[in-house]
Order: C-alpha cells, then sequence, then structure tokens
C-alpha cells in the first residue's frame, strides 16, 4: 500500500500546484512552458503508475477489512457512475447547458466516481485511494470558485441545449456502457457480483 500512497502523493502535489497560480507561474517562467508541461505530465503519468500498481500489490495481498458495505451500496454506485461518465464526457466536448451547469464537469465526474466506489467498498486501500479523490477534487473546486472562474464559465455558457451536450450524453452512456461490461477485465472486480 505504500507504493499506492506515494503515488497518490505525487499525483496530487503536480495536480496541487496548478491551484497555486503564483507558485505555478513562477516555474512556468523558470523553467518555461514546455519544460514545465513535459515534467507535469510525467508527474502525472508517473504518478498513476504508481497508484495502479500500488493498489494492485495491495489487493493481491488480501484486503484490509474496514467495514462490510451492505450489497445495495454497489448498485447505488453502478447508478451513480452513469451521470460520473456523463460529466466527465461534458468536460471534453463542446461548451453546452451540461457543461455550463456542472462549472467544471470533470471534478463533477471525479466526486461521483470517488464516492460510488467509497459506497462499495469497505477496505483500507479503497478507502484511502477513494476518499483522496474525493478529498482533492472539492479542494480543487473551492480553488477554481476562489479564483473567480465560475463567473468567466458563466458569463459565456450557451443557454441552449446543444451539440455539446449530445455528445456528452452520447458518449458518456456508451463509455458507461463499456466499463459495465470491461469492469471484471479492467479492474478485476465484477460490477453486480
Amino acid at each position: 500500500m505504500a507504493l499506492m500512497i506515494l503515488g497518490l502523493v505525487m499525483f496530487f502535489a503536480v495536480h496541487t500546484l496548478t491551484t497555486m497560480r503564483a507558485t505555478r507561474a513562477g516555474l512556468i517562467e523558470k523553467l518555461g512552458a514546455m519544460p514545465y508541461k513535459a515534467v507535469y505530465a510525467a508527474a502525472s503519468i508517473l504518478g498513476v503508475v504508481l497508484i495502479a500498481k500500488g493498489y494492485g500489490d495491495y489487493r493481491a495481498a488480501g484486503y484490509i477489512p474496514v467495514w462490510n458495505p451492505p450489497t445495495a451500496t454497489r448498485h447505488v454506485a453502478a447508478l451513480l457512475m452513469w451521470p460520473a461518465f456523463i460529466a466527465l464526457a461534458a468536460a471534453y466536448v463542446p461548451a453546452g447547458i451540461i457543461k455550463a451547469k456542472l462549472k467544471h464537469p470533470m471534478l463533477v465526474g471525479v466526486k461521483t466516481w470517488a464516492l460510488a466506489h467509497l459506497l462499495a467498498n469497505g477496505d483500507l486501500g479503497s478507502m484511502i485511494l477513494f476518499a483522496s479523490f474525493l478529498g482533492w477534487a472539492v479542494y480543487d473546486r473551492i480553488s477554481v470558485k476562489r479564483r473567480g472562474e465560475d463567473a468567466k464559465i458563466a458569463a459565456t455558457a450557451p443557454k441552449r441545449f446543444g451539440r455539446g451536450d449530445i455528445f456528452a450524453l452520447v458518449g458518456g452512456t456508451v463509455a458507461y456502457g463499456a466499463m459495465l461490461m470491461l469492469h471484471r477485465t479492467l479492474i478485476g472486480v465484477s460490477v453486480f457480483g
């Protein structure tokens, strides 16, 4: 589990740096934009690799139970993942009502994903993993709001349902369906037992 925690620290350190605008600007000025982005990307990828490897090793060694979630929470988690995938898709498609209402759909998707998995998993490693992502997403959302980015989004938000919304709904639903079918293969755990 130590490897997973190291990965979480690395991943969130670079992502938290983004919220520290003056420090970030100073690093970009010192290193240059492209080297900064390269280091940021490399540290993020390495963090994800360490998280995945550490969590896999933890699961292979046996879970450390903390609580036993009721079976119903797995179904609630599966249901919550549908809007999580739509939110994630909305982050990468042209602006639409969904993106405007969520303001920061990536963070909404991450928070929903983390909460869903906290509901369905009662072991220590899973709780550390998903609570870390939930905590970071809440922190980042507060940081974005304090920087005044919500006002910028509201000023440019579309007023009608459009192409971006269709892409978010269809893309998110397709990705959700694919994950339902592939979760056991990719993650090693069946969604519905």
